[in-house]
């Protein structure tokens, strides 16, 4: 009888790590950088020839690249909400950097908690500039408030304020890497939520890498000219958006080569040499859980909360639907759950991650919560459960992407739009102006917009009512007004 019970429980094993489950529950560390575009990772194509990162590489080749990786709103507050939620914008109504949580929203880390997991977050929060308390969901916390900073940073860690010396990225570093070491060690599985400041703008690197790429040449985008031919079709506030305070030409500031603002190759190599700072930060993080035997049974996943322009369309800034703005680098290392060098080719969100990481750790979300993005797990799995499970309920084949108008920040509209594997409609709500059309595929580039042609009209109006359909069922066609705190009437004034 001993026998045939060992026979079971071995069989039993075997299923489990052929459906990617571990005997026991797996730990998770989630990185999350600020203002990291897709392409600036030597493993993915387009990056700079120069730029290497070897540790988010090394995510890549022990595990799995998400090559269409996008946000539903490339704004930070938004997107961190979407990924701690689960849910589009209009649900979680975090709508602009300004917004605090609403009160009652559940965060999934608190699920985790239910489910015997041991939480701790480290770095940016920024939900809400007021505040650096802990929140919900976590057993330990370290943050600061608002954007932070990248030298001596103040952090609020479980209560109390911290002073520490040195640059924020090594510093958040430290501390993931000492509430690993010291954490609650009773049996329990834990989940590292560790969010960088890095690489958000004004672009800082560590003083060791300072200067590192300065000499480096720089392949300019296409788009970034100030030529007919980038703006004959696009809608007048793209041209306009140039010598905005998020343009290349800004007006508020100066063009970028006036002193004392930074040319636009200076701005160029700090934000590469921050992106390797943030690098190396990573593997610090992948060799201590690698040293610390945590490697076989902890699934680590990085990501970028947005997309970033680098003089794309004359742009340095996110907010906007163009590809460089919504896509971001996704990476995931599960040793035993996902194949080394597994590509993934499908259209993923941010609003994925939730789902996916209770998922993996097996826990139930909580009955009160309605998620709008679902598990990644299929996608990377090859067992006949997956196969079956996206042949029940295929992956989506277009994704939904929102955007409100800021007063602080009024160069870029109100933005809705929806994209399919090829094409992307895009609405600009409340500006005297026309929508956007592109053909991904020819015009990967978006620099020829095509919603006038007349071939396409049945396409557009096809998209164009889907979009609003699905947002005015899910509830998305409110307009979240933010009174302009802080601001009198006939003195506004934009921040620098």
């Amino acid at each position: 009888m001993k026998h045939h019970l060992w026979v079971v429980h071995v069989l039993v094993f075997g299923i489990l790590v052929s459906r990617g489950f571990a005997a026991e529950p797996p730990n998770v560390v989630f990185i999350l950088s600020d203002d990291h575009r897709f392409d600036f990772m030597s493993c993915i194509e387009g990056c700079p020839e120069f730029l290497k990162t070897p540790n988010m590489d090394r995510i890549a080749s022990e595990g799995a690249v998400f090559k269409n990786a996008f946000v539903s709103t490339s704004l930070c507050s938004p997107s961190r909400a979407s990924i701690l939620t689960g849910q589009y914008m209009h649900h979680h109504r975090v709508v602009d950097n300004q917004r605090d949580v609403p009160v009652g929203t559940r965060f999934f880390p608190s699920d985790l908690q239910s489910g015997g997991y041991n939480t701790a977050f480290v770095g940016k929060w920024h939900m809400g500039h007021d505040s650096d308390e802990p929140r919900s969901g976590f057993d330990y916390w370290a943050s600061f408030l608002g954007q932070g900073v990248y030298h001596d940073p103040t952090l609020n860690i479980n209560g109390k304020q911290n002073s520490f010396s040195g640059y924020t990225t090594d510093v958040l570093t430290d501390l993931a890497i000492d509430w690993l070491r010291d954490r609650d060690s009773s049996d329990k599985p834990f989940f590292l939520y560790l969010s960088y400041k890095a690489v958000h703008y004004p672009f800082t690197p560590a003083p060791r890498n300072q200067g590192k790429y300065k000499d480096e040449p720089i392949d300019y985008p296409e788009t970034m000219a100030n030529t007919e031919r980038n703006y004959r079709t696009q809608p007048n506030w793209v041209r306009n958006r140039r010598y905005s305070i998020h343009g290349i030409d800004h007006m508020e500031t100066g063009a970028f080569d006036n002193d004392p603002v930074p040319d636009f190759d200076d701005l160029y190599h700090a934000y590469a040499e921050t992106v390797f700072g943030l690098d190396e930060n990573v593997g610090r993080v992948l060799d201590y859980v690698d040293q610390a035997g945590l490697r076989d049974n902890t699934i680590v996943i990085y990501m970028g909360d947005n997309g970033f322009e680098l003089g794309e369309h004359g742009f340095y800034d996110k907010r906007d639907a163009f590809e460089h703005s919504i896509r971001v680098p996704m990476l995931a290392r599960a040793p035993g759950r996902i194949a080394a060098g597994t590509i993934v080719e499908e259209m993923v969100q941010n609003i994925d991650v939730a789902a996916t990481i209770l998922d993996v750790c097996d826990v139930q979300p909580s009955k009160d919560v309605q998620f709008d993005g679902r598990s990644m797990r299929p996608l990377w799995e090859e067992t006949a459960e997956s196969k079956q499970a996206l042949a029940d309920l295929p992956w989506r084949d277009h994704l939904l992407y929102e955007y409100h108008w800021e007063w602080n920040f009024p160069a870029t509209p109100t933005t809705l739009a929806i994209r399919t594997d090829r094409f992307k409609y895009i609405y600009y709500h409340g500006v005297w102006d026309q929508n956007g059309f592109y053909d991904l595929k020819t015009d990967p580039h978006e620099r020829h917009n095509l919603i006038d042609v007349p071939a396409y009209q049945q396409q557009i109006t096809s998209l164009q009512n889907q979009l609003f359909d699905e947002l005015q069922t899910s509830g998305g066609l409110a307009l979240p007004i933010r009174p302009p705190v802080g601001e009198r009437l006939g003195q506004r004034k934009l921040p620098r």
